[in-house]
């Protein structure tokens, strides 16, 4: 089965200060593993980013039953789902040294014309990614409600945000909502995660940023003049 799997431990740089998994962190490990997986699937940047072409997460998922934390070794998982016309299905799983399902995930991925900025048909380019289902595939996301209220603060994309697809890296959307949740600071779980990358935000870019208490969930929305991303963070 074709699985691709990681393991490693978590240093001082991949926590916050509770000691739990930063989960901006989180999503650069899926994130990797995504890129790893795709390279040993013939599928690298020769024939993607060598060609013009732009791997872009679009919405993303993932249900927690434990962070892991600091000096705790992990594996991490990830496998493809059958591809859906423009868009490709990723899955993950991240394990405890026993074994144990600490959370899993699910992502749409899509490959973007690097000038043009808009997707492209893969099978045109010769790009395909064989599906498979292992039984533990979480639902694929949907994109989450903006946040409503007048709990609005302004932010300015800075450079070290940028990735080399030259837009605000999706991971440190994640770094901005914990700045202004409160739950992160008082050390409550997070236990699930909903987030749609609908547009980009390019360096300099100044975002209105809306942020929402809606129960246990906080819902983060950022847009300029187009809707930039929505997030829903549950707590407990």
């Amino acid at each position: 089965m074709n699985i691709y799997t990681t393991q490693l431990r978590l240093r001082n740089k991949d926590v916050n200060l509770h000691r739990r998994l930063r989960s901006s962190v989180l999503f650069e490990l899926l994130q990797e593993a995504s890129i790893r997986h795709t390279e040993e699937l013939g599928m690298g940047r020769e024939m993607t980013l060598d060609r013009g072409l732009l791997w872009m997460v679009t919405l993303q998922r993932a249900e927690i039953a434990r962070m892991p934390a600091y000096d705790e070794c992990v594996t991490v998982e990830c496998w493809p789902g059958e591809t859906m016309h423009l868009l490709f299905p990723r899955y993950y799983r991240l394990l405890d040294e026993e074994g144990r399902t600490l959370l899993s995930a699910s992502a749409l991925w899509a490959l973007v014309d690097q000038q043009a900025r808009r997707m492209i048909f893969p099978d045109r380019y010769g790009i395909t990614i064989p599906g498979i289902t292992t039984g533990n595939e979480i639902a694929l996301p949907a994109p989450p409600r903006s946040a409503c209220g007048d709990r609005v603060t302004a932010f300015t994309v800075p450079y070290s945000y940028v990735d080399l697809n030259g837009h605000m890296n999706n991971t440190r959307y994640f770094d901005l909502a914990e700045d202004l949740v409160p739950a992160v600071r008082e050390g409550r779980a997070l236990r699930e995660i909903a987030v749609e990358y609908a547009n980009e935000a390019k360096l300099g870019d100044e975002l209105r940023v809306t942020v929402e208490q809606d129960g246990e969930t906080w819902r983060v929305s950022g847009d300029t003049e187009r809707k930039i991303f929505r997030m829903a963070l549950r707590y407990e």
